[in-house]
């Protein structure tokens, strides 16, 4: 635990079927005043095993989109200050110093960056468009919230100054090829269901050439022939939820022009 002098902390986690990495990410926690998952009613031995550790609220809560449900999960932290992790992420010892230290000494700060470090089974994936990536992850609730009209990939809104830490959040995203698969159809379903709320269409230009340029632009200028197969892989992946984003919104569109059609 974070001792006296310190802001206390609460780690905040969201599960679906995460049996695989929750008890090695709730063993690095020992740090946390208090540790809230937010279920999305698992069906694996999430609960299980989330139950097994004394610190952790275990909440269900219907699923609607990310950036609800981590804004629920935020309201349900008794401390100010949130650590945010996503359960396939793991924190260096460095890192745990490093966040224990800034609570100890943050004056200045509302928010903090972290880079992350990809792993892709069990390798590190160091090119390929990742190379750099940062997210938030600790942060002062009272300045911070996620923007809800972003139903993925979500932002937090901060209200204040963030900073960075040096050390890096290691990242197990791509455990195999259909488990990444099957994430980014997912993660395609809610990119279209964003547009359309924005009254964004699709063009033959967006089916076509946009896949297409995200390929190139990941393989080539962002080095991705430097991973190897994996690099492959993976931007042909990236690209191919781009074409699940734009199938997706077209879809949307016809099920509304057939239920606006159905009125008349």
């Amino acid at each position: 635990m974070i001792n006296s002098n310190s802001e206390k902390l609460s780690v905040l986690i969201i599960t679906l079927n995460e049996e695989k990495h929750l008890k090695k990410l709730l063993s690095d926690l020992d740090f946390a005043d208090e540790i809230v998952i937010v279920d999305s009613f698992s069906t694996d031995g999430t609960q299980t095993i989330a139950k097994s550790f004394p610190k952790v609220k275990f909440i269900q809560n219907k699923f609607k989109n990310f950036s609800a449900q981590r804004n629920f999960a935020i309201s349900k932290a008794q401390n100010d200050w949130i650590l945010f992790l996503d359960a396939d992420e793991v924190l260096t010892p460095e890192l745990k110093q490093e966040i224990i230290e800034t609570l100890q000494n943050n004056k200045t700060y509302s928010a903090y960056f972290f880079e992350r470090i990809f792993m892709f089974e069990n390798s590190i994936l160091k090119y390929s468009g990742n190379q750099t990536d940062k997210i938030i992850r600790l942060f002062d609730k009272k300045s911070a919230r996620y923007d809800e009209k972003k139903l993925v990939h979500e932002k937090l809104i901060v209200n204040g100054e963030i900073g960075f830490l040096k050390n890096k959040l290691i990242h197990y995203s791509y455990s195999s090829y259909q488990d990444y698969r099957d994430k980014i159809i997912f993660y395609g379903k809610f990119k279209a269901q964003e547009k359309f709320l924005k009254n964004k269409k699709t063009t033959v230009f967006h089916q076509l050439f946009h896949p297409a340029y995200n390929f190139f632009y990941n393989y080539f200028i962002r080095l991705g022939f430097l991973d190897g197969k994996k690099g492959i892989i993976i931007c042909y992946l990236n690209a191919y939820s781009i074409v699940i984003r734009y199938r997706e919104l077209k879809k949307l569109w016809k099920q509304n022009q057939d239920f606006i059609s159905s009125k008349t």
